[in-house]
């Protein structure tokens, strides 16, 4: 019967998690025309801050879902913004060497690049965290996740969306789900 339960609580975890990650992806595509008032940012932190709803969900998770200390799920939310300017930068530089190919392929492999490079400097920052699971087989699920789900921008894209997005709130919940599955392993 305890075990019908904790199965019970777990699922609703994670529904929990997943729907933090489509808040903080409705969120993410919101920020940009915010953060464009600013004045004086250089353009690295500006897209660091676009990531902060994300960061927020990611340090609340490693705070609730790991034993890790305070300053350790601080540091995870800063790994995740590092991890978008990463994401974004390696999108951005794939989408440029494929110039002269179909745009719906451009952002195809734009969008895997972006994914797989964000979920893998969260994967390598996070399982390094004192107690982040240290085994890569943890973080598989997230990394074949994110890069999937990174596949996404080639829709976005292909359907103009500029201040709403696909992308955002999918990659966020499925990686927020896999992150906090990673973290209980």
């Amino acid at each position: 019967m305890s075990q019908a339960i904790t199965s019970a609580d777990t699922s609703r975890n994670l529904l929990i998690v997943a729907a933090g990650g489509v808040i903080s992806g409705i969120l993410t595509p919101l920020l940009p025309a915010l953060i464009d008032h600013v004045v004086g940012l250089p353009g690295q932190l500006r897209i660091s801050l676009i990531a902060v709803p994300f960061a927020v969900l990611v340090f609340i998770l490693v705070q609730r879902f790991s034993a890790n200390p305070l300053w350790a799920a601080m540091l995870a939310a800063i790994i995740t913004m590092i991890a978008f300017v990463c994401a974004v930068n390696a999108a951005i530089f794939i989408e440029g060497q494929t110039t002269g190919a179909a745009a719906v392929m451009r952002y195809l492999l734009a969008g895997l690049t972006g994914g797989l490079v964000g979920t893998a400097v969260m994967a390598l920052g996070i399982g390094r965290l004192p107690s982040g699971p240290h085994a890569a087989a943890a973080w598989w699920p997230m990394l074949i996740t994110g890069t999937l789900a990174g596949t996404l921008l080639a829709l976005d894209n292909a359907l103009g969306l500029d201040r709403t997005s696909f992308l955002y709130p999918v990659w966020q919940a499925g990686v927020a789900v896999r992150l906090v599955t990673a973290l209980r392993s």
